[in-house]
């Protein structure tokens, strides 16, 4: 077995720094196409004999989960760490539903125990997503659970769920040379809480590889895997294939110099990066060959010089627009597809609605303040939308207690989800009214109203006020006009 660095994901969690993904085998199952699962159990054994112990899978990777299980009990429970995810559909759920989901990945891994759960979310404006964190720290607190990490979670809802209390250990997002958003204000997020950032994408694809140095560009749907024509959108939106080309010649020279390959410069460049605990490179079981060559990572060290060129490439590139995982959440949605079809059939309004009548129709959040004082949370009559003075409220609990950028996140989040609730967008909004209880909280609150809003810029009003409540930071309310 090569003797290769343990990563520390938490103090009771090492893992192999080059993590061995598993979501080909979705790719590998397209079409009807079924895989014996004891001869892919078999197939993963040669990663581990080269020191890469830990796997990483979902419970939406085709047989993954069954396959990693056979394995797991094959080679002894203590020679693997086996992490998945969980990406429920969007929605509301619930604390049975939030079980029923880890047991079948229990079952599934034949484990009594999860070492790592990563959740996903598919829309803020949902608060439905916090529950299922609260869910599953109560999973783990019971013992099925030993970590809770997340998967494309951007900086301001992951620094949420820290605030809110969940120990999540780890962040999976889309990160390497191409797609950089990882580096700035996660990065800082991460570093301030000790959770590890797990980078995928850092090869996009395959491209960041010989094979497509020197090549002509290949239109999306000439390509060959759904990472291909993933990750083909990716070097599109950052500014092309001749950009793309520049950056694969000075990672040749690079790795000319130091005797080894692009996808050695590519991911050694990642996994130096402040913050990120490992890297996750994809495996298509039974094609090990890239085994030996992803080891030489660990022989050698990316010099001043030799970074300085690669930034220097890097900065004619432009940048990946938005935070981490929003090509899952708003347009350009750079997936294989370039949309959500291949993922979702329906995105469910995050609250309920009631026909008033022809004209009117309301939206309730839930929350006990609008039976108490016999409100609505938003009301649409004809193609305008009010939205009531909106809390960091979610049922019984005050999201960002003493936080007042966390709660003006929250409460921009429900804004939000009341306005799609009644048919809108937030590109609708039109007015918003900020009220907030201590001066010196203007600026932090201020700057999650620009980053919301800062491409719709609606007219805006922000007030000193005496709120009800003293654990209340800041109040908001928002007015939208729906065009025909």
């Amino acid at each position: 077995m090569s003797n290769i660095p343990s990563s520390i994901l938490a103090p009771d969690l090492k893992i192999a720094p080059i993590l061995t993904g598993l979501w080909q085998i979705a790719d590998m199952e397209r079409d009807g196409k079924t895989l014996d699962l004891e001869e892919a159990a078999q197939a993963m054994q040669p990663y581990l004999d080269a020191g890469l112990s830990t796997f990483d899978m979902a419970d939406h990777y085709g047989s993954a989960e069954l396959i990693a299980g056979i394995f797991r009990k094959q080679v002894g429970a203590d020679q693997v760490q086996l992490f998945t995810k969980w990406v429920p559909e969007p929605g509301k759920g619930s604390k049975e539903k939030v079980r029923m989901a880890v047991q079948k990945s229990l079952e599934r891994l034949q484990m009594n125990q999860l070492d790592l759960l990563q959740y996903h979310a598919w829309n803020y404006a949902d608060p439905s997503w916090l529950d299922d964190l609260f869910w599953l720290q109560e999973l783990k607190e019971e013992g099925l659970i030993k970590h809770i990490g997340v998967t494309n979670f951007d900086t301001p809802h992951l620094n949420m769920a820290l605030s809110c209390g969940i120990p999540i250990v780890s962040n999976q997002i889309c990160y390497s040379l191409i797609d950089q958003r990882a580096a700035g204000s996660m990065t800082q997020l991460c570093q301030k809480y000790g959770v590890k950032i797990l980078a995928f994408g850092t090869l996009a694809g395959g491209f960041l590889s010989e094979r497509w140095l020197g090549k002509e560009d290949k239109p999306i749907d000439k390509l060959e895997t759904w990472s291909q024509m993933k990750y083909k959108r990716f070097i599109d939106v950052a500014g092309g294939w001749h950009k793309f080309q520049n950056l694969l010649q000075v990672l040749k020279e690079i790795a000319d110099e130091y005797q080894v390959s692009i996808p050695n410069v590519a991911t050694k460049y990642i996994l130096e990066q402040d913050a990120v605990g490992g890297i996750i490179i994809g495996a298509r079981l039974g094609h090990s060959k890239h085994i030996q060559d992803n080891l030489k990572l660990f022989n050698f060290e990316l010099d001043h010089n030799h970074i300085e060129k690669i930034k220097m490439a890097l900065s004619h590139f432009l940048s990946i627009p938005g935070d981490c995982g929003d090509e899952y959440r708003k347009p350009p949605f750079l997936t294989a597809s370039g949309d959500l079809s291949h993922h979702l059939e329906t995105m469910p309004a995050p609250y309920p609605v009631e026909q008033i009548n022809e004209n009117r129709s309301k939206a309730l959040s839930g929350t006990i303040w609008e039976d108490l004082a016999g409100f609505s949370r938003a009301v649409r009559q004809g193609n305008r939308i009010l939205v009531s003075g909106t809390t960091a409220t979610h049922r019984e609990k005050v999201i960002g207690v003493k936080d007042p950028a966390v709660q003006a996140q929250f409460v921009i989040d429900k804004i939000e989800g009341a306005i799609q609730s009644l048919g809108g967008t937030l590109k609708d909004v039109v007015r918003t009214r900020i009220y907030i209880q201590n001066m010196k909280d203007w600026e932090a609150i201020s700057r999650v109203h620009g980053q919301c809003f800062s491409h719709i810029q609606p007219a805006n009003t922000l007030i000193r006020a005496d709120l009800i409540g003293d654990e209340y930071l800041v109040e908001m309310e928002a007015e939208a006009v729906i065009q025909d």
